[in-house]
């Protein structure tokens, strides 16, 4: 196993997953460098007054590598990247005391889902799991196709988006139980908040969440 993993990076050289510069070897992830200058948000870690939820939390700012690695995530088939995201995710989840019962996803259509042939946030709720302990469930399901919010104007364009995008399609596992909300960033928070909005109508008692990145 250990010759397959070496002729592995002979064949793919590991990169850090931000700056993209080659590293020693596949299991660091992030090189040195990132690590310190990373734009970490620290202790503007939480962000309140998203409407329908309790706490957002987000370890990082959406801004230069951290902008164009998850852009690689999204776009580029590097799934891999979810766990070492993960990692600071679960700090951020740490530091503010964030506790739950479940962990779910701000899930993305089907025709999104066929063309990339993956959800990343699923990606990030699964990597959550398997390091809080806390089960990752599909609680919501986007009933139809938007254009992607990126291409809206401002908030109001971004709320009127999603309207009605969401429907939870598991209210007996909802209803009651506190909910972790997974996505890869928050912007406006719009998204997050129409989620968070079906999962209270289904009897959530309580919403938080969580991403890697927000808008600074």
């Amino acid at each position: 196993m250990k010759l397959f993993d070496n002729l592995l990076d002979l064949l793919y050289p590991p990169r850090c997953a931000f700056c993209h510069r080659l590293l020693r070897n596949s299991g660091e992830g992030v090189c040195k460098d990132c690590l310190t200058k990373l734009p970490y948000t620290g202790d503007c870690s939480a962000q309140t007054g998203l409407k329908h939820i309790k706490s957002c939390v987000s370890p990082l700012y959406y801004e230069n590598n951290v902008r164009e690695s998850l852009h690689r995530f999204k776009f580029g088939q590097r799934t891999g990247y979810a766990g070492i995201y993960a990692g600071f995710m679960v700090k951020s989840i740490d530091e503010n005391e964030i506790s739950c019962d479940i962990i779910t996803w701000a899930p993305v259509s089907r025709q999104r889902l066929r063309s990339r042939g993956y959800d990343q946030s699923e990606l990030l709720g699964r990597e959550l799991s398997a390091r809080l302990g806390i089960a990752c469930m599909r609680l919501l399901v986007k009933q139809r196709h938007t254009p992607p919010q990126s291409r809206t104007k401002n908030a109001a364009q971004r709320r009127e988006n999603v309207k009605g995008a969401y429907r939870c399609c598991d209210p007996e596992a909802t209803r009651g139980k506190k909910i972790l909300l997974v996505d890869d960033i928050v912007t406006s928070g719009s998204t997050l908040s129409e989620c968070a909005r079906m999962l209270k109508e289904a009897g959530a008692a309580e919403v938080s969440a969580v991403t890697v990145a927000r808008k600074r």
